[in-house]
């Protein structure tokens, strides 16, 4: 039957099972280089036992970075450090993925323990933030982003592609784009956030032209036979949040025509004042309609934190893959913990040989 326990395959890349290590930002970076914390963090959350594991948002372009300790992929130079990380993801035996991004207009800031306000301009570490327009993310702050020109979008669609062709180069198997949480796609697709007159704003097909562009030309460079996947913010909880998903739902049709084998449904963020409604497992629903509506494998994330109930979202067809934060780092063997509570009796469905030899008798 399928279940939490069960394989998940896309292309040609199968997954153990349906539990996957969300891409969680870490800021411990330096220059966009990789270090021991990063090797001992994803080390420790693949043998863990997930399916899959997705590293951290991984910016395109320096100034695609949300804080300077981010992770980055715009040099042939940063590729060793991940493949390092991929291969030590691969022989606890999840699939490796990688997320890539740009933060747009919300890069450039302190990391949030540090508060996350944009650095000041005259740190040495700071930058300038850019965006489909020049609209601050907080009405009335002047850390305003520089309205990017046609050239600007065509370099970044490349340095998209890139990093796309690193990330194959290092051994992921996995591509996620990132296209959520107010970064530079959702930018793009939210008319909150752009205001441009000319072909890449206006209309619907206006905003989300530079996600259907990037798609395509990263699709050109990433292999046929691995999933592509973007996390994308299906809806703005604003005065009227199903406007927004249908907007988004024709979007996906789009973003699948062009490449897309897989979406991450997430939240928009497009405004620091949107209405979320936090609750357990609040994003299942908005992710069992894209999968309903749009025909296309789903994964979904926040809040989702009892094995019995991501068990039945998968049996019930609402999702394929469920992405674990939080649980993950809080417990990175709830994995262990969820196989027993769901009565698995192999625990090399969960574990990596050398800890399943040892666990064999879940019992003890």
């Amino acid at each position: 039957m399928t279940g939490l326990f069960s394989s998940f395959s896309l292309k040609d890349i199968t997954l153990r099972n349906r539990i996957a290590v969300s891409p969680m930002c870490q800021y411990q970076a330096v220059d966009g280089f990789i270090n021991d914390w990063h090797s001992a963090h994803y080390s420790m959350l693949a043998r863990g036992g997930a399916g899959l594991v997705v590293v951290e948002a991984t910016a395109v372009a320096p100034e695609g970075r949300i804080t300077p300790g981010d992770v980055g992929l715009w040099s042939d130079e940063h590729t060793a450090g991940l493949s390092s990380i991929a291969a030590a993801i691969k022989t606890a035996g999840a699939v490796a993925g990688i997320q890539l991004a740009h933060a747009g207009r919300k890069a450039g800031c302190t990391p949030p323990w540090q508060g996350g306000a944009p650095l000041d301009r005259d740190d040495a570490l700071a930058w300038e933030p850019v965006g489909p327009s020049a609209v601050p993310f907080v009405p009335g702050n002047d850390y305003i982003p520089r309205e990017m020109t046609k050239d600007n979008i065509r370099q970044t669609q490349q340095d998209f592609t890139r990093a796309a062709e690193r990330a194959c180069q290092a051994g992921f198997q996995w591509l996620e784009l990132h296209f959520a949480h107010g970064f530079l796609a959702q930018s793009f697709l939210s008319p909150q956030s752009n205001t441009r007159s000319d072909e890449y704003g206006g209309s619907l097909e206006g905003r989300a032209r530079f996600l259907l562009e990037t798609v395509a030309e990263v699709r050109k460079f990433w292999p046929d036979n691995f999933p592509l996947t973007v996390r994308l913010g299906v809806v703005e909880f604003d005065d009227c949040p199903e406007h927004s998903f249908s907007e988004s739902l024709k979007v996906i049709g789009w973003l699948k025509d062009a490449g897309v084998d897989f979406v991450d449904v997430g939240l928009s963020l497009a405004t620091p004042g949107e209405n979320i409604p936090w609750a357990a497992n609040f994003m299942v629903p908005w992710a069992a309609r894209v999968r309903r509506e749009k025909n296309i494998p789903v994964g979904t994330s926040w809040m989702i934190t009892q094995a019995k109930e991501a068990n039945e979202f998968i049996q019930d067809g609402k999702v394929d893959v469920i992405f674990f934060a939080r649980t993950l780092l809080a417990n990175p063997h709830w994995s262990y913990r969820a196989a027993r509570e769901l009565e698995i009796t192999d625990p090399h469905a969960v574990l990596p040989t050398p800890y399943a030899y040892w666990l064999q008798n879940w019992s003890e």
